[in-house]
């Protein structure tokens, strides 16, 4: 959540000054790219490895990039605060200078966007599946079958 934040505030911030001051459009650019990339890079990691749960997890899109059911609310509202003071900016500014490199501003978000998933895919809390990823059913799991259980026999 710190390193969304984080990201959010350069974007701010190099977007902000590039609207006022021209000859700062460069940085702006650099950073709304690289956070871009960065977002990229998250998404993937994010995919993989909720890829890698879903064997014994049900896991959905909506929960996984829309934290829904998956993540405590304290977390959605700061990650997709985050991820929205992103998106007011990268329209705002790209609004007020469109024919400029700050266009490229619109492309920061997917930084937001790839940490919900990132965290979601690490952190967040999804029901068991139903059925195992190779598509058999599992049989009936029955309390007394623990380690050492002995099923009675009619000899028995």
């Amino acid at each position: 959540m710190q390193a969304s934040w984080a990201g959010t505030l350069a974007f701010v911030a190099t977007a902000g000054l590039a609207t006022m001051v021209a000859s700062t459009d460069l940085v702006a650019l650099v950073v709304a790219l690289g956070l871009f990339g960065a977002g990229t890079a998250a998404f993937t990691v994010a995919f993989a490895t909720a890829v890698r749960r879903s064997r014994t997890e049900e896991i959905l899109v909506p929960s996984l990039f829309f934290l829904q059911g998956s993540a405590p609310r304290a977390v959605r509202r700061r990650l997709f605060a985050s991820l929205a003071v992103e998106v007011a900016a990268a329209f705002g500014t790209a609004g007020v200078r469109p024919n400029t490199s700050l266009a490229f501003g619109i492309l920061a978000p997917m930084y937001g966007l790839g940490l919900v998933g990132l965290w979601a895919a690490r952190h967040g809390a999804f029901p068991p599946r139903s059925r195992p990823a190779d598509g058999r059913r599992r049989a009936p799991v029955r309390p007394e079958a623990g380690p050492g259980y002995h099923r009675p026999s009619e000899s028995d």
